[in-house]
């Protein structure tokens, strides 16, 4: 999507009359053409030249928003198939789809211009007309070379029509993917992708959820049974890049990524009058059948149970139940022997295919010893032996089985045999351990096993007592913990599965998810001079702050909680739990923590330049941040936040990004800091509410402060003002004149009267040089403080505009808070007479998605 200034032109104001004119007549169809000079209303269509597609604008059902799409003509029930405009709606029915006088094919409502083609980087013609063919491809050709400038097949939104393209474009690296929409009515883009990897000499379809993998096809349908052909000559083209597939069928097919996030191959039924699903990759949904679940691609109902379970509910089965699973008939008996002297055993279970990522893996030459193996162990339910000698064993729970035996194509052999434990009841015929393992069910094999249940019980009773001596020795000595002297920073913090050995109720940390050292107080104590005033680096809101140094030289940073302070035991947890499981370049890195009586600590790497408030605010240090070295702290911490936002497990909204938490490390470059008040959000999850506001003043956005509503959008707002401060070199809450009370309504005054260099920080010499940069930071700074959320990017957009200049920005509308203190708010900054087009709002997006 791209904006153009206010210099409209005579040919636009000729297409505004010719709207204008038009709004009193009927609809038009065109024969498959748009010439350069017509438009296309709300109510008029293209069709292509056999009648098999029609191109025009459409809206859902209760909906006030307008889109550009592609859909079906002989086909009833207008099911839409490409979208051109799917990120930018228009809510007006005034919008036209035109070719602009650059060649281009744009929407255009008023002065705003969204560009659905960009082909000035591929020819220099400004001839040129739109068709579309009976394939459904929209084609702009040039007039006089007939040359195909641009299309659609190039850009699919949700939906494969026989003959589009998926994969990576061989030019500009950009990945020709499908993304879902966010709602049956809704055309934006949802959270379901699927793209095509390589994988060897072959592909992959995968589809991600976000950015985590969702689906892999090779493994979990047969959509890679003939539905695509690779392009024999561009295929996996190191070279170029190249790497796409096509997909095949007749008119009336088509493969669409459904929002629920399955690849559905649909196809028209002229007798049934309806769409008929063909095959779908429903049996790719992690977990969809639950615990002990089956699932079978081709039968109605989905979802079963293995033999001797049955579903949780009281339902025929659990059909559209995705976590309901299943529970066994029988109980386990557990190596014990039920009133007949048989005992548990495994019954074999051939055609399923299963997943091997949370399996255990046992090497072993030997099939009884992987038997044996999941026998003698309980909480082992199921196993399986491959040619590989492998012996895979299930704990806790049995997912994603999948029946392949109506599918086409696998060889007799190709997945292993899979053994599911069962109680002896359940076996009947059934393999049995009893006829490898050596288990007896007479008379001696009971006496034998009473004996052997008497010795396990003393033996147990044996290591409790040694367990309880030892523990109650330990807890004794826990104050010494680890020697935080002794400590190598370069070795950092390990991450793994086992527990904290931490006994103390109040550093039940979460254990599952990561081990930090704790350290001894005495040997914090002894690195940082018993807490002397020496080292003491500066005191937040949590409580005070030390240097430590360590035997090797190594220094560290002390976060010691105070007594005194608002926070507390669940903001250190919280804290320590969210920073450890982060790991990035922009994000302060923890080494430990100390938890003896009542101190609590945190060990972080120092950061010799502090923070940045320290340095940012003080009119003698401010020197040291030139233009490039502000620039990259900008951008650091855009890269950070980015990471918080979308690239880390869980979506981590800070709450409290502000200067002081802003840490700079011997070379300048920024890390966050202080997770206290951090939140963690699902994948699902895009907004919260609290009725604890914490943060500081002045950089909260308006909806968290005022109502407690808080999203990736508040980090983007704090963010926001953060990057006026680095710029101005000034805080946010002070008094700049009569009419301001804080930084965003002096700064917008400044913008809006077209002196927005008057608010650069003194400091910095190379303003005159790097007046348009520093013009665009700014107005990258006042979209991300706009009132509503809705108006502000989110931070991938922002690193976006920060790191490509030829991106045309939106105007940005006025910040929040603006109205304090009586300022005036401007509705139009169209008196700004600065060097940047600021009087109408602009984005550019190059593909139509």
């Amino acid at each position: 999507m791209k904006l153009q200034d206010s210099s409209f032109g005579l040919f636009n104001l000729l297409i505004m009359l010719s709207l204008t004119l038009l709004q009193s007549t009927d609809a038009i169809t065109y024969n498959e053409t748009l010439q350069m000079g017509q438009s296309i209303r709300i109510s008029d269509t293209i069709v292509s030249a056999k009648g098999n597609f029609e191109l025009g604008f459409f809206t859902e059902e209760n909906s006030t928003e307008y889109f550009v799409g592609t859909w079906f003509k002989k086909i009833p029930g207008k099911k839409i198939v490409w979208v051109a405009n799917r990120n930018h709606e228009f809510t007006d029915s005034s919008a036209i789809l035109t070719v602009y006088n650059d060649g281009n094919l744009v929407i255009m409502q008023d002065e705003l211009l969204y560009f659905v083609t960009n082909i000035s980087s591929k020819s220099n013609s400004t001839s040129t007309h739109a068709m579309l063919l009976d394939s459904g491809n929209l084609v702009l050709l040039d007039d006089l070379t007939l040359e195909i400038l641009w299309q659609s097949f190039n850009y699919p939104t949700h939906t494969l029509l026989p003959g589009m393209n998926i994969g990576v474009d061989s030019v500009s690296g950009y990945p020709w993917s499908l993304i879902s929409w966010t709602s049956a009515n809704d055309p934006h883009p949802g959270i379901f992708s699927l793209e095509v990897v390589e994988n060897l000499n072959s592909w992959l379809l995968v589809i991600k959820r976000n950015s985590d993998k969702y689906w892999i096809g090779d493994q979990l349908s047969n959509f890679t049974l003939g539905s695509f052909e690779r392009n024999s000559n561009a295929f996996m083209d190191k070279l170029r890049g190249t790497f796409f597939i096509t997909w095949q069928g007749e008119y009336g097919s088509l493969l669409v990524l459904e929002v629920s996030g399955d690849l559905n191959q649909l196809s028209w039924s002229d007798n049934d009058k309806q769409w008929i699903s063909i095959q779908s990759s429903k049996c790719g949904t992690r977990g969809l059948c639950g615990n002990f679940g089956v699932c079978n691609p081709q039968a109605m109902i989905t979802c079963d149970c293995v033999p001797g379970f049955e579903p949780n509910d009281s339902s025929s089965g659990i059909e559209g139940n995705t976590s309901a699973g299943c529970k066994r008939k029988k109980p386990l008996l557990c190596s014990n022997t039920s009133s007949d002297g048989s005992t548990d055993g495994f019954k074999l279970i051939k055609a399923v295919e299963f997943l091997t990522n949370d399996l255990f893996v046992l090497n072993t030459s030997n099939a009884l010893v992987c038997q044996r193996t999941c026998y003698e162990n309980c909480s082992c339910l199921a196993y399986a032996y491959n040619s590989q000698s492998e012996c895979l064993l299930w704990y806790d729970h049995v997912l994603d089985l999948k029946n392949i035996s109506v599918d086409a194509g696998y060889a007799d052999n190709q997945f292993p045999s899979f053994f599911l434990k069962l109680a002896a009841s359940e076996i009947k015929d059934e393999l049995n351990p009893g006829n490898n393992l050596g288990y007896k069910s007479n008379n001696s094999s009971k006496k034998l096993s009473k004996i052997g249940i008497i010795s396990v019980a003393v033996a147990a009773m044996l290591i409790l007592g040694l367990f309880v001596y030892f523990y109650y020795k330990w807890k004794k000595l826990r104050g010494s913990g680890e020697d935080l002297l002794l400590f190598d920073v370069g070795m950092g913090m390990k991450v793994e599965s086992s527990d904290h050995n931490e006994a103390d109720k109040i550093a039940k940390v979460d254990k599952r998810e990561v081990k930090l050292p704790f350290f001894s107080f005495a040997s914090v104590s002894s690195a940082t001079d018993n807490f002397s005033a020496e080292n003491k680096l500066g005191e937040g809101g949590f409580g005070p702050v030390y240097k430590g140094k360590l035997l090797n030289g190594d220094e560290v940073a002390v976060k010691r909680l105070s007594k005194r302070s608002g926070q507390g035991w669940d903001e250190l947890k919280n804290e320590a739990m969210l920073i450890a499981k982060l790991q990035h370049n922009n994000l302060v890195r923890l080494l430990g923590c100390c938890i003896e009586r009542d101190e609590k600590m945190l060990i972080y790497e120092l950061m010799p330049n502090k923070s940045l408030d320290f340095i940012l605010f003080d009119a003698s240090k401010s020197m040291m941040l030139d233009w490039e070295t502000r620039v990259r702290i900008i951008e650091g911490i855009a890269q950070g936040l980015l990471y918080l936002h979308q690239y880390s497990r869980l979506r981590i909204i800070h709450r409290d990004l502000k200067a002081s938490n802003i840490l700079l490390d011997i070379e300048m470059n920024p890390k966050i800091s202080d997770f206290g008040m951090a939140r963690m959000f699902g994948g699902n999850e895009v907004q919260a509410n609290t009725n604890r506001i914490v943060g500081t003043y002045g950089y909260m956005s308006p909806e968290y402060a005022l109502e407690g509503l808080f999203s990736v959008k508040s980090d983007v707002f704090s963010f926001g003002v953060l990057f006026l401060e680095i710029m101005t070199g000034k805080k946010n809450t002070g008094f700049y004149n009569m009419n301001s009370l804080n930084l965003l309504g002096y700064a917008w005054g400044l913008w809006t009267s077209g002196r927005t260099i008057e608010m650069m920080d003194p400091v910095l010499k190379e303003a005159s040089k790097m007046q348009n940069l520093m013009i665009r930071y700014v107005n990258i700074a006042f979209l991300c403080v706009q009132e509503y959320p809705a108006d502000r990017p989110v931070m991938s957009d922002v690193v976006s505009m920060l790191s490509n200049e030829s991106v045309v920005l939106p105007c940005p509308k006025p910040p929040a808070f603006l109205n304090m203190r009586g300022t005036k708010i401007s509705s139009s900054v169209g008196s700004s007479t600065e060097n940047v087009s600021v009087n109408i709002m602009s984005a550019t997006i190059m593909q139509a998605r």
